[in-house]
């Protein structure tokens, strides 16, 4: 689920922005607003409200680099390398969680880096391998309500039917019952087309 930004969150990106990187914005407003918004998320709120740090990336004229005269040393130098076997300061343990662009809570299942949808994940371990063709269902449309109660597999043909026919509610009671009508609607469905290829023979 997208973020919505409040008045008051869109006037401290809106005052900080200027002279910082879109990390050092985020941990700023995450910080300030205790969440967990993702780099990406604060990247597009500056694209569509038109908002820039002024950062181009390049060196201003007559900057001197700091490790100028330093022969070999790269990076910032010996002292600052990475070591072999270190990790980098933002890196994130097997098991930690993020919330996607697209509102989905993950979970990091391996190194380097390798993250899945935390729905799935959770209904494999309980069930199995999603079937092809199915997919799962927010029953109360709430993609951070990560529960077994709270997730039905259904066959994509009936999502369609679903959201053709408004049937998805917040109510996670009402949206089970949207499943059903949806599984009748289907099946009505195959049996016009049966009936019209058994007419054409």
């Amino acid at each position: 689920m997208p973020h919505r930004y409040s008045a008051e969150e869109k006037e401290f990106i809106k005052n900080n922005v200027k002279g910082r990187s879109n990390d050092e914005l985020l941990k700023m407003f995450n910080d300030r607003f205790v969440l967990n918004l993702t780099k990406s998320q604060i990247a597009a709120f500056k694209k569509n409200n038109r908002l820039s740090s002024g950062l181009d990336g390049r060196f201003k004229p007559g900057h001197i680099p700091f490790n100028k005269g330093k022969k070999g040393l790269m990076c910032g130098g010996k002292e600052t390398q990475f070591k072999k076997g270190q990790r980098a300061l933002n890196y994130r343990p097997v098991g930690s969680e993020r919330v996607s662009v697209d509102g989905y809570i993950e979970i990091k299942v391996a190194d380097p880096g390798k993250w899945r949808m935390k729905h799935l994940v959770l209904w494999e371990e309980a069930n199995g391998p999603i079937p092809k063709g199915h997919c799962l269902l927010f029953l109360d449309g709430n993609k951070l309500n990560v529960s077994l109660d709270n997730l039905q597999l259904i066959t994509r043909s009936q999502l369609v039917r679903m959201n053709q026919n408004g049937l998805i509610s917040t109510d996670a009671d009402l949206t089970k019952t949207g499943v059903i009508v949806a599984v009748i609607l289907s099946k009505i469905g195959e049996r016009k087309r049966n009936r019209k290829g058994a007419n054409s023979i």
